[in-house]
Formats: structure tokens, sequence, C-alpha cells
């Protein structure tokens, strides 16, 4: 199971005691608000794209949309999801529990400045039903090498 790669690579920087399960799903960002019970921005959603022969993980704020027109200024490419099915042989994680930690080769992290509004945010472990909070400079620590980017927009108020 891809937890159990998760809570292993977890355990190699000391963090394995931090992961959070739940009895309920928390596969999107309003049910994972709800389990771990904070704002659904929070939660540090993990979305999969197409970018060459590799596979782009963009680690969003849970309100966060992509902006199509910046994503193409930084990869010079459309984006192009991943298909339910791609996740998990692409990625080493199924839908629901896509996140930017032990996954498979051929996979690139990037960090969206729209989680450096926050002092912590959630996200998932490898399974629909799991989290950690982290602060951004651990997320980044942990995704390293990862690239932070500015690909998404927010909701206007």
């Amino acid at each position: 199971m891809a937890i159990d790669k998760v809570r292993a690579f977890m355990r190699e920087h000391g963090m394995e005691d931090r992961i959070m399960e739940f009895d309920v799903s928390s596969a999107t960002v309003d049910l994972a608000a709800e389990a771990v019970g904070c704002e659904p921005e929070r939660i540090a959603k993990t979305l999969s794209f197409h970018i060459g022969d590799r596979v782009a993980l963009v680690v969003a704020a849970g309100d966060a949309r992509i902006d199509n027109p910046k994503f193409k200024a930084q990869f010079h490419s459309k984006a192009k999801m991943l298909k339910a099915d791609e996740a998990e042989p692409l990625i080493g994680h199924a839908v629901g529990g896509v996140c930017p930690f032990a996954v498979n080769e051929g996979c690139d992290v990037y960090l969206d400045a729209s989680l450096k509004r926050f002092d912590t945010v959630f996200p998932a472990c490898g399974s629909a039903n799991s989290a950690i909070e982290l602060a951004p400079a651990e997320l980044e620590e942990l995704c390293a090498p990862c690239t932070w980017v500015n690909v998404c927009k927010l909701p206007e108020a």
C-alpha cells in the first residue's frame, strides 16, 4: 500500500508519528478539511500533469485552481492532467491519496506559492484517509528536490 511507502519515508525523516489516519475518507479537499478539522484552503492538494515524458506534481492550496496561462509559461506545455487510472502506475499513489512523498521515478514535484499563505498545511500521505500537518518549509524539505512555482489562481474575495 502507498501509505506504507509514505510511512517508511516519514520514518526516515523522523516524522512517522505525525501521520494522521482517519476512519472517514479524506479523498477530496472538503472531506480532508472535515477529517482534519481545518479550513479547506489549508489542505495541500497534489495535482498531477503530463509534461513530456514526465509527471509534474503540483502541490497547491485547497482553494487554488490552475491558471492555464501561468502553467503554460512555467512548463511550456498545456495543463493536461493524468487520468485517474494513470495515477497509481505513474506516481505510486492512487487518486484520493496522491501526495508528493515516496513517489515513483519520473515525477517532479512543484510547490505552488498559494501554500505560503499558511503557517501549516495538510497534504495526504498516500491513502484516501490520511494526512500530515507540515509547515511550508518542512514540506519543501521533504519534497526536495522540488521547485516553488506560481501556477495557480485563488478565488476572488
